[in-house]
């Protein structure tokens, strides 16, 4: 019997292209739909490294095509749908809010109609994918499902949206069934070296920012803050190695196909991890103090953010297995081995 199919939008992306693999790995096969907007193309050659060149499907097109998803759910019969999908910077979002909201919620919105086209009275389950952003700066942590939504920047807000778009499409027809993931830090890298993170220009996150530093593609890192509330005064995050988040969105698939109901689930470690802890861990795993200086605190940033994981052991089944050690160790892996990324394939 042919491996059951899952959908990937986006499916080149960082978390896509690691979701891919926990997928193959667990008995799936991955269709890949991707703008590379985002994404590498390179991507694809080294899936077929690590997959096989049957390991995968992959398709150059627009997620924001409800004619293009409709044509792949036909022809793959796809029996479940991971929404990766977006536009992802913060700081972008908030120069171009327009094209966030129209590339983010036009994405989902087609998807939606795709799926309620081709599914008739069972539509494909779907994985949303949303993020610990939503939260904001939280009244207490562990931050639980139950916390109130905060958002702080248009990113934030659509992701806020897409969980209601999804919500209200579980509401107008019944056997419509969904998991929105509300994300943490992802960071990390698949252990072979041959995918990881390779952000576009100037890095939005922590990590590429320090393995970047590591590699002397940078001088320094900026740490924004010293005078923050918590141990060391710099700010605390729940730093989770991407293939846990991979495997968290295969659980996710396996829960939905075997007829569970729909649900939010945060995936994160429940431990957060300061900035200079990071940077120290990152350190021994390159063996060499990494640069950086004290800049001032950023708008919008807070102090502390880190999961409740406690619903996505109880519900999924899953729980994250690495610890920040192996992160650094993966992530320097890949970036030794590719110091100026995708384009040194």
């Amino acid at each position: 019997m042919a491996a059951p199919a899952v959908l990937l939008t986006g499916g080149a992306g960082y978390i896509g292209s690691h979701t891919a693999v926990a997928l193959a790995d667990a008995g799936y096969c991955p269709v890949l739909l991707d703008n590379f907007c985002n994404a590498d193309r390179r991507v694809v050659g080294r899936l077929h490294e690590l997959l096989g060149s049957d390991g995968f499907a992959w398709h150059d097109g627009d997620a924001r095509e409800a004619r293009t998803l409709c044509a792949l759910l036909r022809r793959y019969r796809i029996a479940a749908v991971i929404h990766f999908a977006a536009l992802k910077a913060v700081g972008e979002s908030v120069a171009q809010p327009l094209r966030y909201f129209e590339n983010n919620g036009n994405c989902l919105v087609a998807l939606l109609q795709a799926l309620a086209a081709e599914g008739g009275g069972s539509p494909a389950p779907l994985v949303y994918s949303s993020s610990a952003t939503v939260y904001g700066d939280p009244d207490r942590v562990p931050i639980p499902e139950s916390a109130p939504l905060r958002p702080t920047n248009p990113y934030a807000w659509t992701k806020v949206l897409g969980e209601q778009l999804v919500l209200a499409q579980r509401a107008a027809q019944t056997a419509w069934r969904a998991v929105i993931l509300r994300y943490f830090n992802p960071v990390g890298a698949h252990p072979s070296g041959r995918i990881g993170e390779d952000p576009q220009g100037i890095p939005n996150n922590l990590m590429p920012f320090v393995q970047q530093v590591a590699v002397g593609r940078r001088a320094h890192l900026t740490v924004f803050g010293s005078d923050w509330p918590t141990p060391d005064g710099t700010g605390v995050r729940d730093y989770l190695h991407v293939m846990d988040l991979a495997e968290g969105h295969v659980r996710a698939v396996d829960y939905l196909r075997a007829g569970g109901v729909s649900d939010i689930v945060n995936l994160g470690t429940g431990r957060g991890h300061s900035v200079l802890q990071l940077l120290g861990a990152f350190g021994s795993v390159c063996g060499r103090e990494l640069a950086y200086r004290i800049g001032p605190r950023r708008a919008g940033d807070i102090a502390v953010c880190y999961a409740d994981p406690s619903r996505a052991r109880s519900v999924l089944g899953w729980e994250a297995r690495r610890d920040l050690r192996q992160m650094c160790e993966d992530a320097w892996r890949w970036q030794r081995s590719n110091p100026n990324g995708y384009s040194d394939a």
